[in-house]
């Protein structure tokens, strides 16, 4: 049966624009999507991808944007031409579309029943008690546990991957011919994110959807699409079906996509970035058996740095007044070793106890039972003054660098401020060359220090937050899903980094991550943690070549390999 067109995009520009100029990102891109088909649209930030998808929308902020030409034809209509109230009656009932962050997409005021009930009020001609009874069976198609308690509870009493799926409900609520799924599983624990995909297929099958899918991930987008395009700097420069642009890429960038990714396969020394691609210095050298077997040798024979024996830390809740008094252990005798030197991987989905474990290694928050000894000394015992000392030697990196970060002082005073604290640098002006050396190192450079958090992207931040972390001349760096939200290219630069950062200081890392491919690219020792218990222990080869636990082979089968 041959497929009709439903989406056209023709000659389409985009430009954005200020007082002072005007700057088109978009560039002449055309693509088609066929009925009951899914499209991905693949690229690093910045490419234009969510740029190009929120034209379909009409949803381009109309004081700073515009489109400049070309038509966006929808079901023989052009969406150009439309005006507010045109695009209102379409919009949530034709085209819908599930956004990247559910957290900040949803009411938190609202419970998640409410918000889908909304939706069918304003599309169709459902009563309220019909509403509701569509939401209940919504919620049972995404499959969401419990879908009545669900209905009750508000956004912030579900996991990320529950909000996804209310997130997948509303966009369904109205059976769009299109729906737009912009990175809906960029923050998701990789098994959820397995879930997710499967469950947009089935859908998609179910409801003859058509689906926009946009990525950074070439391997994840390769596991749902029937085609593909590559989008980079605002132009398509590369589109087929999955197949030939996985195993034939055409363009250098595509190439790129595909081999900036840590492999399962392979361990490099150092992984291929976009930018060598373009320069044509793609190629990289692989570590050995035996050369990490010898340099593993060094490694462990010595004493640990930091060890933790039967750690616990339990949490107790109460209900009401009177209620029954309940307890729950998010980490329950856990023990490790970690050497200087060492990157010791932790893995495991959201809820299993790892950044529990990492906060009570940080003494952010008391452990209930058991030691940890850090240089040979119990530090669960250390007075407040000792604390204050050990931040020095102990630093976290942590997952957004935004929020970590003080919007109103300027990123060089930032980075200064714990310098201050522990008494590095004879003086303020000592203090600043330091960090302008620092910036260097992190891959910045001095015209950085007297700008604002605002004015970077993501990878750039994500390089301040280290210089910062690493400014205290620490021992010990905890890298709490450091990377997660970096696109594939500069989570390849901030890699690399981190390596280069441990083999000129001598850092110790624990590398906290739901990637499981990035966890086998930078451990030596890994550490899969399940429901507050280590689930498994052994060097980081070893469990991706055998896993011994059925929790293992469930999380290394859950990787998007690509085809």
């Amino acid at each position: 049966m041959p497929k009709t067109i439903l989406l056209e995009v023709n000659n389409l520009s985009i430009s954005f624009f200020n007082k002072k100029k005007e700057t088109e990102i978009i560039h002449d891109i055309t693509y088609q999507l066929n009925t009951n088909e899914i499209l991905g649209i693949v690229g690093e930030s910045g490419s234009g991808k969510s740029v190009s998808s929120l034209a379909v929308l009409g949803l381009l902020p109309k004081k700073i944007s515009k489109i400049t030409n070309g038509t966006i034809n929808f079901s023989d209509q052009d969406l150009t031409t439309l005006s507010t109230k045109e695009f209102q009656k379409i919009r949530g009932n034709d085209i819908a579309m599930i956004f990247q962050e559910p957290m900040s997409s949803l009411n938190p005021s609202m419970t998640c029943g409410k918000q889908v009930i909304e939706i069918l009020l304003q599309h169709t001609k459902l009563s309220k008690p019909e509403a509701k009874t569509e939401t209940i069976l919504l919620f049972e198609k995404v499959k969401l546990p419990l879908p009545d308690r669900i209905y009750k509870a508000y956004p912030h009493e579900i996991s990320g991957g529950q909000k996804q799926r209310v997130m997948i409900a509303m966009a369904i609520a109205c059976k769009p011919k299109l729906l737009i799924a912009d990175e809906p599983t960029t923050a998701l624990d990789v098994t959820v994110q397995k879930d997710i995909i499967e469950l947009l297929k089935q859908l998609q099958t179910e409801e003859n959807m058509s689906v926009l899918f946009i990525s950074h991930d070439l391997a994840l987008v390769s596991e749902i699409a029937d085609r593909v395009l590559v989008m980079y700097q605002g132009t398509i420069v590369e589109q087929g079906n999955v197949s030939d642009i996985f195993h034939k890429p055409q363009h250098t960038y595509t190439k790129a996509l595909l081999s900036s990714k840590p492999s399962i396969e392979i361990r490099l020394k150092r992984l291929p970035t976009i930018k060598d691609f373009m320069n044509g210095n793609s190629v990289s050298e692989a570590i050995s058996l035996s050369q990490r077997k010898a340099a593993h040798k060094i490694l462990y024979n010595s004493q640990p740095l930091l060890e933790v024996i039967n750690l616990e830390k339990e949490y107790i809740s109460k209900s009401g007044w009177f209620g029954k008094t309940e307890s729950f252990k998010a980490v329950n005798q856990v023990s490790f070793k970690l050497y200087k030197g060492e990157t010791l991987g932790l893995v495991g989905e959201s809820g299993c106890g790892k950044s529990t474990l990492a906060n009570a290694i940080l003494l952010l928050d008391k452990s209930t039972a058991g030691q940890i000894l850090y240089d040979g000394i119990d530090i669960t015992k250390l007075n407040t003054n000792q604390v204050r000392h050990l931040r020095k030697d102990i630093q976290i990196i942590f997952q957004d660098p935004y929020a970590s970060l003080n919007p109103r002082v300027p990123v060089g005073k930032a980075i200064m401020e714990p310098m201050r604290v522990h008494g590095i640098g004879t003086s303020d002006s000592d203090r600043k060359e330091k960090v302008l050396d620092l910036l260097l190192k992190v891959g910045l450079d001095d015209s950085y220090f007297n700008r604002y958090p605002h004015e970077f992207s993501g990878g750039q931040r994500q390089r301040i937050g280290i210089a910062r972390a690493i400014a205290v001349k620490p021992k010990l760096i905890i890298c709490d899903e450091s990377v997660s939200a970096l696109d594939i290219s500069v989570q390849a630069q901030v890699l690399n980094l981190l390596n280069d950062l441990k083999d000129n200081f001598g850092f110790t890392y624990i590398f906290i991550s739901h990637d499981l491919a990035v966890v086998k690219y930078m451990s030596d020792q890994l550490i899969v943690m399940n429901k507050g218990q280590i689930e498994e222990m052994d060097d980081a080869d070893i469990i991706y070549d055998s896993p011994k636990k059925e929790y293992t082979k469930k999380l290394i089968h859950a990787i998007p390999k690509g085809l």
